[in-house]
């Protein structure tokens, strides 16, 4: 179950650090493809390095676009971590302003455009869903899956076994017991919602 935010909207923060000019983007990113589309669109050809991270679910992703080796990208997933942040692109670009940060100075620079860049963000839950499975007789199929939409749950591929329907859900949390109940009136208690596996 998910207790984590996204991003309500696009978030900006500037910071210059030795005249180098580092600009943090975030926004909420559903999947990788949704991430790359902000990327290509935020980032500046004309800036000296765009560094970015994207964390969506299990699947993360970052890059130091040249500059050393876990200096830039690498701080950033662990600054949306940090924040309990998920579905999250951060985008930290940097204008060279001629004197070197080294890369202690780089992880700092990077790291706090980007953390301050979150910490003010405004934020939204992400919906928690729950898999389970429900047990029923097969008449009950059509009937359920009127069920299973207008309370925005998602069905699997079901399986018709020797003891009924076997169909896969996922339900958000705030529905799960409306669900459970309504299974059980439905089928006068012979529907079963159980845990995924």
């Amino acid at each position: 179950m998910s207790t984590l935010s996204t991003l309500a909207h696009e978030v900006r923060h500037e910071l210059e650090v030795r005249k180098s000019r580092f600009l943090a983007l975030g926004a909420p990113a559903a999947d990788p493809e949704r991430a790359l589309a902000f990327l290509a669109r935020v980032g500046d050809p004309q800036a000296t390095h765009n560094c970015w991270a994207y964390r969506i679910g299990q699947a993360y992703r970052f890059s130091d676009d040249g500059e050393p080796g876990g200096t830039a990208g690498r701080p950033i997933p662990a600054g949306i971590d940090g924040r309990g942040l998920d579905q999250v692109l951060e985008v930290a670009t940097r204008w060279f302003g001629g004197v070197k940060l080294g890369a202690g100075g780089l992880v700092r620079a990077y790291g706090g455009a980007a953390a301050e860049c979150l910490r003010t963000a405004p934020r939204v839950p992400l919906l928690a869903w729950r898999d389970a499975v429900v047990h029923c007789d097969f008449a009950l199929e059509s009937t359920l899956r009127a069920l299973l939409a207008e309370l925005g749950a998602e069905a699997g591929e079901a399986e018709y076994a020797g003891d009924g329907l076997h169909l896969p859900v996922r339900v958000l949390e705030p529905r799960r017991d409306e669900l459970e109940q309504r299974l059980r009136d439905l089928s006068r208690g012979r529907a079963r919602l159980v845990p995924a596996p």
